[in-house]
């Protein structure tokens, strides 16, 4: 079981509670934090964005690590995020807590420093190819902050625009290369979940003054995406809609015209015939009906 951890900004465009203007994004925006299990959305915290971008991620990690082993005591859990939420009290504590994690760690001349030998080898392939090349290795490291030495997995990538090494902090086994492109630039498909969230479920129409009325606004739109999804998964399993974003099931299968009538026995809805996708809405409303 892996949480994908991830910040996004939420731009404003009033005075409201809680709204900075936060220099990477170059706006005045918030905060907000976003917690998925694969397709599955579990946290929607909206943050000012004058805090860190792990601000109370360690502890909503620890809440949902210790709900879940109450359930499924031997369940593993992995943790993963970008280089925001590398911070050493996280991993000490998945460290006591049998927690694991891959999570991005920023560059630093000290990395560089220990990447450089694999980085010259890309460079020479490069230079021979003028294709990208990527190399990894790994090693272990400690920060100034850490309490001891941990497994670092580097990238190497040369291309025509230039040099670009990255890096990561493991405790998961494996080879370097299968664990950063397999496992940890899979949480590449958590941002296609959170645009769903926020561009098609409308979380950032985040207008009120206030604070609590917008942070009620982020849950609604959670809350959206929570029913979309099991629509997706429990109605439109093996359609063509099967891997649809929940902008187009909302077009195609609850965004449609119709006419209702009633009487003193019963209550018609009545579709257009010419409705492009009403075998297929008949199909997820008799699985909604037997489930």
């Amino acid at each position: 079981m892996i949480f994908d951890f991830d910040a996004t900004d939420d731009p404003v465009h009033g005075e409201q509670v809680g709204r900075f203007y936060h220099g990477y994004y170059e706006n005045y925006c918030f905060l907000p934090l976003y917690v998925f299990c694969g397709s599955q959305l579990l946290v929607s915290y909206l943050r000012p964005s004058s805090k860190d971008g792990a601000h109370h991620a360690w502890a909503i990690l620890s809440l949902l690590v210790k709900e879940l082993r109450k359930a499924w005591p031997d369940v593993q859990i992995i943790f993963r995020g970008d280089s925001g939420f590398c911070r050493h009290k996280m991993l000490e504590w998945c460290d006591r807590q049998g927690v694991l994690y891959i999570v991005g760690i920023p560059r630093n001349q000290r990395l560089e420093k220990l990447l450089a030998p694999t980085l010259d080898k890309a460079q020479q392939a490069f230079d021979v190819s003028q294709e990208k090349q990527k190399e990894f290795t790994e090693f272990m490291y400690s920060a100034g902050s850490w309490k001891r030495e941990r497994r670092i997995i580097g990238k190497a990538e040369v291309t025509i625009q230039g040099t670009n090494p990255r890096f990561i902090v493991t405790n998961l086994e494996g080879e370097s290369q299968q664990l950063y492109e397999k496992v940890y630039c899979a949480r590449s498909n958590m941002e296609n979940r959170i645009k769903e969230v926020q561009l098609d479920l409308f979380s950032d129409r985040t207008s009120c003054h206030q604070w609590w009325p917008n942070q009620l606004h982020l849950l609604f739109s959670s809350l959206a995406y929570l029913l979309l999804e099991r629509l997706r998964a429990l109605t439109l399993k093996g359609t063509e809609l099967m891997a649809a974003q929940v902008q187009t099931i909302r077009l195609k299968i609850l965004k449609i015209g119709g006419v209702i009538t009633k009487n003193t026995r019963r209550i018609r809805f009545m579709l257009s015939s010419h409705y492009p996708f009403k075998g297929l809405f008949y199909q997820v409303l008799h699985k909604l009906i037997l489930t």
